[in-house]
């Protein structure tokens, strides 16, 4: 019996094992990486095919909010504020909903893309950029909706959505100039005092020429300003007691003490009171 029972288990388990058939999915999904300019875009969606169908105006309604392909939500992400239509985008992931229209579009970019469709409670204040776009008829017709990034140069690009007879295209532009231009002004200008900080900061923890780090110390001061910061006047007192000014390190110190009681730091206050205690012994 008990060999019976055993047979018959293995039997049906050998039966579920064979019943998990896999099969091709309808709507594929698609995940699209492409960089425009400097900014870097990932595009994550399903792609339902035409299948004989009439789509825009049946299968999928004009007037109604749309996930903008099957299965789930379309996304996108990009790393920089872009321009998508001339409206501002700030970096980001974000769902992209559509309501399409014979004569129009319109595009929604909502900043909630946990959802597998168009949410039941839209919340108009999750929703980051909204624009209109007038679709185009195709010429050839597209069996498996696409979308990607077309006509792309090193200052924009067409994200364009095909499929059976309509294609809509978003102008994209991800600011390439701005952000080379900002680039150049801030490598021409030189290092900042956090740059001459850090850099000096580093030069003392890790050993290296203390010299040289106190020239660097000195121009962040100085590029600063003469804004006395206290963790940066501290910095100082550590690399003058380094190198073996402890009667300066011990007037920086009281320095920063003082700018961190003002400040209300207390932990830089008992780290200073500390090192005074011993560099003065």
């Amino acid at each position: 019996m008990k060999k019976y029972i055993l047979s018959l288990i293995m039997c049906l388990g050998l039966l579920t094992t064979q019943a998990q058939v896999k099969t091709p999915a309808p709507s594929p999904l698609s995940k699209v990486e492409q960089s425009v300019g400097l900014t870097d875009f990932t595009l994550e969606y399903s792609r339902p095919g035409v299948k004989n169908r009439t789509i825009f105006g049946d299968l999928v309604p004009y007037g109604k909010k749309w996930r903008t392909g099957a299965n789930r939500a379309t996304k996108i992400g990009f790393n920089n504020d872009v321009k998508l239509a001339g409206v501002d985008v700030v970096a980001g992931q974000y769902a992209i909903y559509s309501t399409p229209g014979e004569d129009m579009w319109t595009i929604y970019l909502y900043t909630d893309t946990s959802g597998g469709g168009v949410p039941k409670e839209w919340d108009d204040s999750k929703v980051a950029a909204q624009f209109d776009i007038k679709p185009t008829k195709l010429s050839q017709k597209v069996e498996t909706m696409t979308i990607g990034f077309n006509d792309i140069t090193t200052g924009g690009a067409s994200l364009d959505l095909m499929w059976h007879a309509t294609k809509v295209s978003i102008p994209v532009d991800v600011r390439s100039d701005e952000m080379v231009m900002s680039s150049i002004e801030k490598t021409m200008a030189g290092p900042s005092a956090g740059d001459y900080y850090n850099a000096a900061r580093y030069y003392r923890e890790s050993g290296k020429n203390l010299e040289t780090a106190k020239e660097w110390m000195d121009k962040a001061m100085a590029v600063n300003g003469n804004s006395e910061k206290f963790w940066m006047v501290r910095q100082q007192a550590l690399l003058l007691a380094d190198m073996g000014d402890k009667k300066g390190a011990i007037e920086l110190a009281k320095k920063s003490m003082e700018l961190a009681k003002a400040a209300g730091n207390d932990d830089y206050v008992k780290n200073n009171e500390k090192s005074i205690t011993e560099w003065m012994k």
